[in-house]
């Protein structure tokens, strides 16, 4: 029997849970047809088999069809769910592993314009900000409905063998009802009565526990204080906390703190980069105090020192760490093994969480494996080694190239320009509230230096460096440089904003930032110099500002902006750039018009994205065996690179990253994993 808080069992009713570490719901969007298939079973499965006690399955998942889907949820509503979800608990009890959904009818969060074309539902007129639709207020026949559809949806999950449902209540159609803000309704369902207002919910569960009996797990996530002005109140949070409680209807309560209406207010309920760690942590301590009923809670608890702590210390019953698990699924296995240090540190970026809105579904930034479970390993196997491997760069693709290389046996020789590693995320770290990007650098530069690769940094490593190594492989991540070759702009008259988030460009008072890549660069060269007192313009020929930013990312950095003398011009490009006395004039013109503006300023700072440093690849590439060719097949599937168009060369070559194109940290990262893994 361990001493550690986190590996005491906890009794959940009749289900033993092995630990105190879970997977809180939410949703990846793995799904296919609306249902979780082979990706989405293998994703939970990866982190079942390494040993956590509770994995929560499908943020979300839709009860009613008057529900549709905000991002690839799954359909709950559907009789055909059964069979999958009864694959997904299989795979997952075979482990060890309970496993339990959530369950919702999203009312107005969610848009009419997609699946069946039904409106949107709430007890209240009041548009959704983040998703914009104007709701349907309910009637007397929609409650029953929905009602009757929460009941069948946990019969389909107790059908399927699931141990447990959890139904959401923040921001969705049940706490609308709790909502004084929101509900709109008079009679048994509205008015000023918490009664009548809370009466919706406990409808819902008294039909959920008709269906499905008392054996069944259900518990509730909800949020216990909205923190917005007319909204539900801490007092009266407590208020609904003890009288779910006593309903005896619910077995757990997974409790959130804020609102999730805006961006920027669901950005406070699950902070992201450079904002406070568990930040809601006491309040769900304060919840269970009072209530004395298992509590679970989640929100940016990335490391084991504070889940210990709030097991320890009597906060919560269930500890979730879901971001934590994305970037490394075996992180009981690792606490388990004594490799506590080892575990894959989850950098708040939230690549994951933003990019099912942009790109579909959910990544971690630096774990490529994380729902690709059934291409690429979340645990590198070891090869039968022997080559030598020189990899050109000690920047997150270099790093992450060496460090799987080594994990297959080879020797692993890298060259760096730089005194350190890092490459161009020891740039993006120099804003402080990214500061925990360096972890992805920390974390492999550990793992190198644990397999044994040899470093030698200051090395700007030309052709005949390389080949002094006398190499098997070479893998060429130099990375990029500042691109500022924008048509009509003498490139003598701009900054780039990587020289401005380096030091090496001093601010000007006013400055035009001509952002046309829509990335970080942009926002941390505008932070940096609005805080000097200066005026800031940044123009995009984009529709919207920082497109590749993503929503929840953004707000930290509109924090930092708005209080400054900071605007943003969207739909304009930078065209031309002429100096008058001390003075620049830029022009800018339009994609939608011949319109043109001037500005007159003092410094133009340009974000146009990178080109490769490729140089030392084209000069090895001729005395390569493969010239330099890739295998797309193989390197998609997995299989080891045979392409052969020179016989008599002496060496593999590839590059990958940004010494490739202008991409992004993951892309890098992924490059290097799915190439080095097959060497």
């Amino acid at each position: 029997m361990s001493n550690d808080p986190l590996f005491q069992p906890y009794q959940l009713k009749h289900l033993t849970l092995k630990n105190r570490l879970m997977i809180t719901s939410h949703e990846p969007a793995y799904a296919e047809d609306g249902m979780a298939k082979a990706r989405y079973r293998a994703y939970h499965e990866e982190r079942a088999r390494a040993g956590v006690a509770l994995t929560m399955t499908a943020g979300s998942a839709s009860v009613s069809r008057d529900s549709p889907p905000a991002f690839n949820n799954i359909l709950a509503w559907k009789d055909e769910v059964v069979g999958w979800m009864k694959d997904l608990a299989d795979a997952c009890h075979g482990h060890g592993c309970a496993v339990m959904i959530q369950l919702t009818h999203l009312g107005r969060r969610t848009r009419w314009d997609t699946g069946d074309w039904l409106p949107v539902l709430s007890p209240g007129a009041a548009r959704e900000p983040a998703h914009r639709a104007f709701p349907k207020v309910a009637e007397e026949w929609d409650i029953a409905r929905v009602i009757e559809d929460y009941a069948d949806a946990a019969e389909r999950m107790q059908a399927a063998g699931l141990d447990g449902i959890e139904l959401e209540s923040y921001g969705h159609l049940m706490d609308s009802f709790w909502s004084p803000m929101l509900n709109e309704l008079d009679g048994p369902y509205g008015g000023d009565s918490l009664d009548t207002r809370m009466r919706f919910s406990l409808d819902v569960l008294r039909a959920i526990r008709a269906r499905v009996g008392e054996g069944f797990i259900v518990g509730i996530r909800y949020a216990g204080d909205e923190m917005q002005p007319g909204g539900i109140t801490r007092d009266e949070g407590m208020e609904i906390s003890r009288r779910l409680k006593a309903s005896g209807l619910v077995d757990f309560l997974n409790v959130v703190r804020g609102h999730i209406d805006t961006d920027a207010a669901l950005t406070d309920v699950i902070p992201v980069q450079g904002m406070r760690s568990a930040p809601h942590l006491d309040f769900a301590g304060e919840v269970r105090a009072e209530t004395q009923f298992p509590t679970f809670h989640a929100a940016k608890i990335q490391d084991v020192a504070t889940a210990r702590h709030a097991v320890a210390a009597g906060k919560l019953d269930m500890v979730g760490m879901t971001r934590a698990h994305m970037a490394d699924p075996h992180i009981v296995a690792k606490i388990l093994r004594g490799e506590e240090e080892r575990i894959r540190p989850c950098v708040g970026a939230n690549y994951c969480l933003d990019r099912i809105y942009q790109g579909g579904m959910a990544l971690c930034i630096h774990n490529p494996a994380t729902g690709r479970e059934l291409e690429q390993p979340q645990e590198v196997p070891a090869g039968e080694g022997g080559r030598r491997v020189v990899v050109i760069g000690a920047g997150p693709a270099g790093l992450e190239a060496a460090r799987v290389a080594a994990i297959r046996g080879h020797e692993v020789i890298v060259h760096e320009a730089a005194p350190q590693a890092g490459g161009q995320i020891m740039l993006t770290a120099q804003t402080p509230r990214r500061a925990e990007m360096m972890q992805i650098i920390d974390w492999r530069l550990s793992e190198c230096e644990r397999l044994g690769v040899r470093f030698r940094f200051n090395s700007f490593a030309d052709g005949e460096t390389v080949l002094e190594d006398t190499p098997d492989v070479v893998i060429v991540a130099t990375g990029g440089l500042p691109d500022t070759g924008v048509p009509g702009v003498p490139e003598d008259l701009v900054v780039s904003a990587w020289d401005i988030i380096a030091g090496d460009a001093q601010p000007g008072r006013d400055v035009l930032i001509f952002d046309d890549a829509g990335d970080y660069p942009a926002l941390q060269a505008a932070e940096k110099i609005a805080a000097t007192g200066a005026k800031v313009e940044v123009a995009t020929r984009d529709r919207g500002i920082s497109s590749e930013v993503m929503s929840m990312s953004l707000t930290p950095a509109m924090r930092a902006l708005q209080g400054k003398d900071v605007t943003f011009s969207i739909t304009w490009k930078l065209v031309g750039l002429r100096r008058e006395g001390n003075a620049l004039v830029a022009t800018l013109g339009s994609d939608f018009s011949a319109a043109t503006r001037e500005r007159r300023v003092d410094q133009v700072v340009v974000n146009h994205g990178t080109r490769p440093l490729d140089d030392v690849y084209f000069e090895l590439r001729d005395g390569s065996v493969n010239l330099g060719e890739v295998d797309y097949g193989a390197l998609i599937s997995g299989a080891p690179q045979e392409v052969v168009r020179n016989p008599d060369g002496a060496y593999r070559l590839y590059r990958i990253g940004d010494a490739v194109s202008a991409r992004n940290t993951h892309a890098a990262i992924c490059d290097a994993l799915r190439l080095c893994k097959a060497i």
